[in-house]
Order: structure tokens, then C-alpha cells, then sequence
């Protein structure tokens, strides 16, 4: 029993501790002075705020309950690297993240406030987003009372929150670790029609008016009025000119009247712009973005220069497409998609050859400043992004289709030479990866005669792409053609396949390519 008792009192005087932190914590909370300005008697939505001090707020103060995610929950389990995409099984779903229930009450607030969790180097982190996508549905919820109108949102957390809901354009202020915000309630709307995670496609791919059935919200009538373009980007080099003819060209042959936006560096000659404009592209030009982490001369030395995309304010939206890729099927579609929307890579990594996004400046300076100290994965753009826009939307791998043959089984390429040959095409475009065709002889792939680039090797898609080329106007051809030392190599290439007896025997095509004459 003396034991009992004593017990009991080390387990009551640990409780007063706890208390007591609790009671400091709180007391280090105060007031962000834009919240002082607004006017007394408010109703305030409070979300994750139960151990922060609002006790002389002045307002009415509505606690908004939710369970938290459970420790088990990792971020792996919202971002597989494969899914269903083909809709051969039952069909695919994101697990769930506890969200509170819709609420009458909460269409009558005034402010929401929530405390965002931050742990340093985590930004895949589930309990962040949890909470990020619980104060974006209340604020939701309560723009539909007015859907013109904006939702004041202040959040409390060390770290910025996530860009992917809570637009830098839409911050009124910031102070200390608070930061003040109206968003509209009806973008936060479209954003949380969207699976929580990538585990479900965003953009389902067999249904009968699939973008109608993806956002289950009302018509925005001003989507309307909205500015959009394509867009892709060329420096520092004129090695991709020729990739970015035939794009323009292919994206044309869709159909598509949005514009065409060509972000080019002075590293492009005034005739070849010339040709730019000819084959469909607006012209605007940069100055490129160093990668202060690459190599001098090396392949991505420049490739940040990808950021200046958000510049171009005077869109609404863009999808950018990386000059190595032709399209096949109309892409318009993916407009009505927020920023960031992509295919996957590999695992929780989306692939920056296809991606919605909206321009912004400030984010455009938040990129900027952040390239100095994110460590991109592969080193270049691609890497980078991923650590800014950790929460995307999988669009399907048809959107973007690797030319690539991973599994190097006969299964895999009977299966993609199928969907890269099919017509009508089956596919929205094919990235291009390995040796590009027009660093090819026309004749057939030359990713056949390297060992290790025969992964990217199809002739099929090959012949696909020429025959986009044989469609083009003559005078653009031209900047197609082969360099004396690119078909030096070319033809050291196919010696060196012959000496090493590369199966498929490739290099004993006879190349008819008029090219190689030039």
C-alpha cells in the first residue's frame, strides 16, 4: 500500500510538470497584429490549436475536432510507384486521411486558423498534409456561402505552408511564424475534388467525359476568361531547335488554339528563331538560370532556367512540354488541372516532361531563392521541383509515355510498340529519351547501337516520329539535319556495334538517310 501511495503522487506531480509545459507553451502564443485589426467578435474556425494560448482573442472561438492520421500512415502509401492505370483489375483507391466532417456552421465563419506541423528536412511528411488539406476544406466549405468572394486563413507554423494549396499569391502577410492569407474558395474547391494522394488517377483515362467527372464542383464561369498556353524552353544550345520545330508542328495537329510560348536565351540565332516562329512558337526571351549545383559545361549547368516558366504572368495556366516528346492526342484537357500535375517517375518522384502549373512571381522567387539549397536527386530541374511540389496530381502515364523498355522483356515491347504505333493513337505523346531521332539516321533507331541506351531503342516509335518530319515544311527540315560530327559519331556507333555483335544486328542496315550526305 506505502507503495501505492507513492505511486500515485510521482504520477501526479509528473502530471502538474506536463501541465506546466503545457502552460509555458501557451503563453508564448501571441497575437499576430493583422488579427488585432480585425474587427472583435469574430468567428473563428480553430483547427490543430488546442495547445496554443487564444484565451484573450476577443472572438468566438469553434474548434474544429479531427483524427489524427495514424504513425503507421506513411507518405509511400499515398504515392506508389505503379497503379492501376489500365483499369485491368478492380480498379485502384487512395487511403483515406481522417478529415472532420462537413459542418452547417462552418459556411458562418469569419477567419480560419490552424497550426501547421513542421519537422525539419520533411516535407513528405502525412500529418503535414493532412492538416495543410483540413484548413483547404474548411476554407472550401466556407467559400461556398459566397463564391465570388475570398476566405481569410491565417496559419501558425515555423515552416512555409504547402504551395500546392496555399498560393504565395494569395498571402496578404506574414509575421514571425504566422502568415495570413485569402485564397478563393472555389480553387481550394477544385483542389480537394482531386485524390488526396497519387494512388488514383486524377485524370481517369477510360471514362465517358472524364474531366466533367473528375471536378465535382459547380461551372466557374471564369474559367472563361482565363489565359492558357503551351509552352516549352530552349538554351544555352541550338541541339534541341529541331525537337522543338516538330512539337510546335504535332501540337498544332491537335487542334488546340491556345498559344504557343517558346522560351528561348540569346544562345539561339536570329534565323533560327525565324524558323521557331514559322513552325508555330511565340518567341520570348530569358536570360538563363545557372544551377549553382552543377558542373561547369556540364548537360544541366543551365537547367533552372525551366523556372522562368512562372514568369509568364500573363497566363493563368501552362502546361510545359520538354522539346524531346511529340503529342498525338489533343492535351487541352489537362488545363482544367492545378499546378502540379504530372505523370509518374518513380515512386513518390512525378516526370517534369509534362506538368500543369501556374505562373506566379512570387513563387517564381521562391524557386530562386530555395535553388541554393535543395538538393535535387538527379541534378537537374526535375529533382528539384519534386521538393517543392511533393503533393501532386498523377495524370496517366499516356499523357507523357516514356520511350523506354525497363523490364527488357519481349512482353513489355510488343505491349509499347503496339501503343506507340497504334492509329488512331492510343497515346497523348511519347518522350522521346535516349539518342533523339534526329540524331539518328532516319533508317532506324540508333539507340540500338550503344549497349547501354538500347533500354530507349524502338523503331516503331522511331518511324513515328519521322513521319511528322516528312510532313513538315521544307524550309523547316532544314534545321533537322545532321552535323559532320554528329554523323561521325553515328558511324562509329554502328562500327563499334558490329565489332561487339550487338544482337538485332542493326548496324548492318543499309542507311539510305540523304543526311548523311550533307
Amino acid at each position: 500500500m506505502p507503495t501505492q501511495g507513492k505511486d500515485e503522487k510521482e504520477i501526479k506531480m509528473k502530471s502538474m510538470e506536463e501541465q506546466k509545459k503545457v502552460l509555458v507553451l501557451r503563453n508564448k502564443t501571441e497575437k499576430p497584429s493583422f488579427l488585432k485589426e480585425m474587427r472583435r467578435g469574430m468567428k473563428i474556425g480553430m483547427i490543430n490549436m488546442e495547445h496554443e494560448d487564444t484565451s484573450e482573442w476577443g472572438h468566438t472561438l469553434i474548434p474544429i475536432p479531427f483524427d489524427r492520421v495514424s504513425p503507421l500512415f506513411e507518405w509511400k502509401h499515398l504515392f506508389p510507384e505503379w497503379i492501376d492505370e489500365e483499369e485491368e483489375m478492380e480498379g485502384s483507391s487512395c487511403p483515406q486521411l481522417p478529415m472532420p466532417p462537413t459542418q452547417t456552421q462552418l459556411v458562418a465563419l469569419d477567419l480560419i486558423v490552424a497550426k501547421l506541423p513542421c519537422k525539419s528536412g520533411r516535407n513528405r511528411d502525412v500529418f503535414r498534409l493532412q492538416v495543410n488539406l483540413i484548413a483547404a476544406k474548411v476554407a472550401a466549405e466556407r467559400g461556398k456561402r459566397d463564391r465570388k468572394g475570398k476566405v481569410k486563413v491565417i496559419l501558425l507554423s515555423k515552416c512555409r505552408p504547402m504551395l500546392e494549396l496555399f498560393r504565395c499569391d494569395d498571402m496578404v502577410g506574414r509575421e514571425m511564424d504566422w502568415w495570413y492569407y485569402l485564397p478563393k474558395g472555389t480553387m481550394l474547391e477544385e483542389k480537394m475534388a482531386l485524390p488526396v494522394g497519387s494512388c488514383q488517377l486524377a485524370m481517369p483515362l477510360w471514362e465517358e467525359g472524364l474531366v466533367d467527372r473528375v471536378y465535382k464542383v459547380r461551372p466557374n464561369t471564369a474559367l472563361k476568361s482565363r489565359r492558357e498556353a503551351y509552352a516549352t524552353v530552349l538554351h544555352s544550345t541550338e541541339a534541341y531547335v529541331c525537337g522543338a520545330i516538330t512539337l510546335a508542328q504535332t501540337l498544332l495537329q491537335t487542334g488546340t488554339k491556345r498559344d504557343l510560348i517558346l522560351l528561348i536565351d540569346d544562345s539561339i540565332s536570329a534565323a533560327t528563331r525565324a524558323a521557331l516562329i514559322k513552325s508555330g512558337w511565340q518567341i520570348r526571351v530569358i536570360k538563363r538560370i545557372r544551377n549553382p549545383r552543377a558542373e561547369k559545361n556540364s548537360y544541366n549547368e543551365y537547367n533552372y532556367s525551366k523556372f522562368r516558366l512562372w514568369q509568364l504572368t500573363d497566363y493563368h495556366k501552362i502546361i510545359f512540354i520538354d522539346s524531346d516528346i511529340i503529342v498525338l492526342r489533343n492535351l487541352d484537357p489537362l488545363f482544367r488541372f492545378p499546378q502540379m500535375s504530372a505523370v509518374g517517375n518513380d515512386n513518390s518522384i512525378f516526370n517534369s516532361g509534362v506538368m500543369v502549373l501556374e505562373p506566379s512571381n512570387c513563387t517564381f522567387h521562391h524557386l530562386m531563392k530555395r535553388r541554393r539549397h535543395i538538393v535535387s536527386y538527379n541534378g537537374g530541374d526535375q529533382g528539384f521541383l519534386n521538393e517543392v511540389f511533393v503533393w501532386w496530381h498523377r495524370l496517366p502515364r499516356r499523357v507523357n509515355f516514356l520511350k523506354n523498355f525497363w523490364s527488357n522483356t519481349s512482353a513489355e515491347a510488343s505491349v509499347k510498340n503496339q501503343l506507340f504505333g497504334s492509329d488512331p493513337p492510343k497515346l497523348y505523346s511519347i518522350h522521346y529519351l535516349g539518342l533523339k531521332p534526329w540524331l539518328c539516321y532516319r533508317d532506324y533507331d540508333c539507340n540500338w547501337d550503344i549497349a547501354d541506351q538500347r533500354v530507349y531503342a524502338s523503331d516503331v516509335a522511331h518511324r513515328r516520329w519521322w513521319r511528322v518530319y516528312d510532313g513538315m515544311d521544307e524550309g523547316l527540315k532544314g534545321y533537322c539535319g545532321l552535323t559532320k560530327k554528329r554523323n561521325v559519331e553515328l558511324k562509329w556507333d554502328r562500327k563499334m556495334a558490329r565489332l561487339s555483335g550487338l544482337p538485332g544486328e542493326h548496324w548492318r542496315i543499309n542507311v539510305t538517310d540523304p543526311r548523311q550526305f550533307v
